[in-house]
């Protein structure tokens, strides 16, 4: 099935480099590949559209500019905060952190610097500002079922059953 625009499920096999460079920042070679409902917001904009056409198989190399990925660098994403908030924390440049935002979402927090009083830390995505090239396979897409439309989640009936029954769910 051709990938299209909305509620298609999609798994893929990627590496991601920033662009221009040799150094692998993130992969799921080898590992179970990464499936998504297109449409969804699951995945970065730029990467969900540019696989939009292609078909199982099929592979190739993605640019995707930083504003299509992780948004550009945002000062203000920058905050001192007291230190008491980071009790019981041992504290180190660069130290990934981890809490909850103000929609209960799951922040990632990169510690730039600390003193006696205060930390400094980044709100901004380790890749933020940076544009990023993806190697990608396409391991399957089909359409997607109607409880993974409803919830915006991979899975529920298994290609079997759904094929089986011909719930027209365009299994491969």
């Amino acid at each position: 099935m051709v990938i299209e625009k909305e509620n298609c499920v999609v798994a893929i096999e990627y590496e991601v480099k920033e662009a221009g460079t040799t150094e692998i920042v993130d992969s799921n070679k080898g590992a179970s590949p990464l499936e998504f409902i297109t449409g969804k917001g699951q995945v970065i904009p730029g990467l969900e559209n540019a696989l939009v056409g292609m078909s199982k198989d099929e592979n190739g190399d993605i640019l995707v500019k930083a504003s299509d990925a992780y948004g550009e660098v945002n000062p203000e994403a920058v905050q001192e905060l007291p230190k008491e908030q980071f009790e019981g924390i041992e504290l180190a440049e660069g130290l990934v952190l981890y809490g909850q935002g103000e929609q209960g979402e799951t922040v990632q927090v990169v510690v730039k610097s600390f003193t006696e009083e205060t930390v400094t830390v980044d709100f901004n995505h380790p890749l933020a500002g940076k544009d990023l090239m993806f190697s990608v396979t396409i391991v399957s897409s089909r359409e997607a079922t109607k409880d993974e439309i409803a919830t915006g989640q991979v899975g529920g009936a298994s290609e079997e059953g759904c094929c089986s029954t011909g719930g027209g769910c365009g299994c491969d």
